[in-house]
């Protein structure tokens, strides 16, 4: 198996980090070296955040190069359009329909682009979007977006579905594991 590049982007808050932390604990479990890095940027403050996840047999550095990434999973459009330079041609690219404003669009220092989506699916034309906070909320709470987003890829990791279910189970704490699970089934659903 070569190294497959998966890149994670958001904002701050919406749990970028976990779902980082749940593909790179369910390589581990497949018997597959990983690496994970991310930068948090102003994510306290709803500012950006990316994360990278690479898998593969053995992988040396943590980074995933620009036009290298196998699938960009995006937690907001904005975001999707600010890292779409890492997906390599014939990559994936799922990303959460719903918008969250930028600080400095919510400061009104900047306006959000009304055109994120077309300039998307103009630069990408696998790009698929969808409302993942309506299927978190379904699962029973808004902030399971990002298990939402790992199901939405899990049919194109090169890692067993079942090890990652274990892995949000053990992950997840008291209620959390029932709306996670759901939230990850629901995503794999889209």
């Amino acid at each position: 198996m070569q190294i497959f590049n998966i890149v994670i982007a958001g904002v701050g808050g919406q749990g970028v980090l976990m779902a980082s932390k749940v593909l790179a604990e369910s390589a581990l479990a497949n018997g597959l070296d990983v690496k994970q890095n991310e930068v948090h940027g102003m994510a306290q403050r709803g500012g950006s955040v990316i994360s990278f996840v690479r898998i593969g047999k053995q992988v040396l550095s943590p980074a995933v190069l620009p036009n290298c990434a196998d699938i960009l999973i995006s937690f907001e459009p904005l975001a999707a359009l600010r890292y779409l330079h890492y997906l390599k041609p014939g990559g994936i690219l799922v990303y959460n329909t719903v918008t969250i404003n930028p600080s400095t669009v919510a400061s009104g220092l900047a306006t959000y682009p009304p055109d994120v989506e077309a300039r998307i699916a103009g630069a990408c034309g696998s790009a698929r979007g969808f409302d993942a906070l309506s299927i978190a909320q379904n699962a029973g709470d808004a902030r399971a977006v990002n298990m939402v987003m790992v199901g939405s890829v899990m049919k194109y990791l090169p890692l067993d579905r079942q090890v990652i279910e274990e892995v949000v189970r053990s992950l997840s704490k008291g209620k959390g594991v029932e709306v996670n699970l759901s939230a990850l089934q629901g995503g794999a659903a889209v």
